[in-house]
């Protein structure tokens, strides 16, 4: 799937480890032992701390079986020792280039890759709860039970301001956040960041739209501004000691400047599906690189644990007060830059530490501009947060727009955002896709997925409020876009902006009706078109249309109806988007077909892996593969699946560890695939 040269640990290396972990705050709590042999994988001798959470299902939360949460728990528990042994890391030594290679987050191999040996090690001091300590609980919920309609302000709830304040939960209210973001020091390293009117957006839209660039920073991102405040705050014998963090790319990058700004050692724990251009870059600022972990938290678990080991400061990406208020500098050269009438601020959120500290020093300064979050639908933890007054996991959490995917938002951030934010804008992929051809018209510079959400959920809430002539301002948050992405930038632009629309159209299955379907169509560009023979009755063809207004697409379909050719509009169905329109092959009927979504990491070995788990018990009926970038590969398969074996390969799919989705309801796939 992907291409990397790594030291690897075989897979058939037997691993028994003694692990604590605890869902809710990735802290180790339960000692399990988990078996690696010839790519077979078990857990035993598992007993769980933690009941099951259970919350009213009309509320948009999951509820969750004792069984099923123990499943939960165990999945999460190979993860944390790192399931794939396979794939464990590569990095090097920023100062002697040996390479650098780590097997699971509790273990230690050697750095010889052909007789690799691992070793497990002793749990963290503050693995087990200290007395009287209680774990706070979280809510587990589904990205869907939160969704509504583009651009509207959704999120607060009678739930969300019922908690307790910031202040409360940390001794510091917004008025002490305003005081240190005054006196951070994040101009040392970082620099003043233009605010920009973006006049044919602003034409286009009806509102004033102004860009804050903070792609322009030297690292392309915002990050750089709390990563330095934080570690230039840091007593001198805690910088000789060194620093540490984990992050996927633009919180490691922040970090890396900054510790050579303050001459201090640098280790970043980075996924080892991170790309090579990204930990480059982080090795290229003079930090040492260490690839660990397929997941995110085993990469943090690493990152904490070697902090431990080493008395290294780990430099968290969002929650920490410092972070926070070197954010919050954003918000302060907004005030600065626009003295005049403004009506709200769009900001993109991830664990929450921008909107955070813009928040904290904007509504203490200019209380009447509303501070509005951006979040992707699939990645929505604090819109969910907000929704519940407390703090959820996503379940699940979409990968495209890489740097907000956060399944937990900070305690910290949580406690300002539910005090001070006036609610969360959702956007999906379509519009991201859009705003970063619209950044790219305007100004000729690339935003990443995450740089350009503020700007989607900017141009959504104007149009869906209807803000005409009003100043409102986009965090541009960053530009570390990765070349491979851009393909799927460019085919979901013209959709996203609404541009273009995908339909499906049934249509005789006789001589000429190829030529009415064409007189129909008339004066359209037709920019995609997919035709195969079905059956001697009906044609189904899946075609792309370029269009300019909505109104433009209603005519077409009524003029299409009233031909006796149904259309449908299969434009928000990404199903049909990523795969159906690449596979139109014909119908089939197949007995005891499963369909599901798969989400494969990003590196070698995690196809074989699928298979090993999955074949030959089951055969596999279709598969179709496409890259999505770092953020995996989404992966469309078919197999065949008797009844009575169901639960037994919903056990497998969970213990394989990778993203997935049911999709035999799938309306495009009934019609275009599948017979009856």
């Amino acid at each position: 799937m992907a291409s990397r040269s790594c030291a690897l640990v075989g897979p058939a290396a037997a691993v028994e480890s003694s692990v604590y972990f605890h869902q809710t705050s990735n802290r180790l709590l339960a000692q399990n032992t988990v078996s690696f042999s010839g790519g077979k994988y078990g857990t035993s001798g598992c007993e769980f701390l933690r009941s099951a959470s259970v919350e009213n299902s009309q509320q948009g939360s999951t509820v969750l079986s004792q069984s099923q949460e123990r499943r939960k728990q165990r999945k999460n528990q190979v993860r944390a020792v790192g399931l794939d042994i396979s794939s464990v890391l590569v990095g090097k030594d920023a100062e002697n280039a040996k390479p650098v290679v780590v097997s699971t987050p509790y273990a230690v191999a050697s750095s010889d890759a052909a007789a690799a040996v691992v070793e497990p090690s002793a749990p963290p001091p503050d693995a087990v709860p200290k007395p009287g300590e209680v774990p706070q609980e979280l809510l587990y919920v589904m990205p869907g039970s939160l969704q509504y309609e583009a651009g509207y302000l959704g999120g607060i709830s009678e739930k969300t301001r019922s908690g307790e304040t910031a202040a409360a939960a940390t001794g510091l209210s917004p008025i002490s956040y305003l005081t240190r973001i005054l006196a951070s020091k994040v101009y040392d390293v970082a620099i003043e960041t233009p605010l920009e009117l973006a006049p044919k957006l602003s034409e286009k839209i009806g509102a004033q739209i102004h860009l804050k660039r903070e792609d322009m920073q030297p690292v392309f991102s915002f990050k750089l501004r709390g990563a330095y405040n934080m570690m230039a705050k840091l007593p001198q014998e805690q910088l000789d000691r060194g620093v540490i963090c984990s992050s996927a790319g633009n919180h490691a990058q922040g970090v890396a400047l900054a510790a050579r700004r303050l001459k201090c050692d640098a280790v970043i724990a980075m996924p080892v599906t991170t790309p090579e251009i990204k930990w480059q870059s982080v090795k290229r600022l003079g930090a040492t690189v260490v690839l660990v972990g397929d997941a995110y938290d085993e990469t943090q678990a690493y990152a904490k644990q070697r902090s431990i080991d080493e008395g290294r400061v780990f430099v968290p990406p969002f929650d920490n007060t410092e972070v926070i208020a070197g954010q919050g500098t954003v918000g302060m050269e907004i005030v600065r830059q626009h003295p005049g009438p403004l009506h709200a601020v769009f900001v993109p959120v991830g664990g929450g530490g921008l909107i955070s500290g813009i928040a904290a020093y904007m509504k203490q300064v200019r209380p009447e501009v509303k501070i509005i979050g951006v979040e992707p639908t699939d990645a929505n933890a604090m819109a969910l947060s907000l929704h519940h007054g407390r703090r959820v996991s996503l379940q699940q959490v979409g990968g495209f727009a890489d740097g907000v995917a956060v399944k937990v938002v900070g305690e910290e951030t949580f406690q300002l955002c539910r005090e001070l934010l006036d609610g969360v804008v959702l956007v999906n992929r379509d519009a991201i896709c859009a705003a970063i051809k619209d950044m790219f018209e305007e100004t000729r510079s690339i935003l990443e997925p995450a740089g350009a959400l503020a700007l989607a959920g900017a141009k959504a809430y104007c149009q869906y409020y209807g803000i005409k002539d009003e100043a409102v301002v986009a965090i541009a948050s960053g530009a570390n876009m990765n070349f491979d992405r851009l393909r799927i930038v460019t085919e979901l632009a013209d959709v996203g902006a609404r541009k273009e629309a995908v339909l499906l159209t049934f249509m005789p299955e006789e001589r000429g009706s190829f030529k009415r379907f064409m007189e129909m169509v008339g004066p359209i560009n037709v920019t995609e078109f997919k035709y195969r023979y079905t059956s001697e009755e009906q044609a189904i063809v899946l075609y792309s249309v370029g269009l300019h207004k909505e109104e433009e697409l209603l005519a077409f379909k009524k003029r299409m109806e009233a031909a006796q050719m149904r259309t449908m509009d299969m434009t928000n169905n990404d199903l049909a988007k990523d795969h159906l329109r690449h596979l139109m092959g014909g119908q089939t009927k197949i007995e005891h077909e499963l369909l599901y979504r798969f989400v494969f990491p990003e590196r070698p070995g995690a196809l074989m892996q699928f298979l090993e788990v999955f074949s030959p018990q089951w055969n596999i009926t279709l598969f179709h593969y496409r890259s999505q970038g770092e953020t995996g590969a989404n992966v469309l398969v078919g197999l065949q699946v008797v009844k009575e074996d169901e639960q037994e390969f919903i056990q497998c799919a969970d213990r394989l560890g990778y993203e997935y989705q049911d999709e035999r309801s799938n309306e495009a796939f009934r019609l275009i695939m599948r017979y009856g």
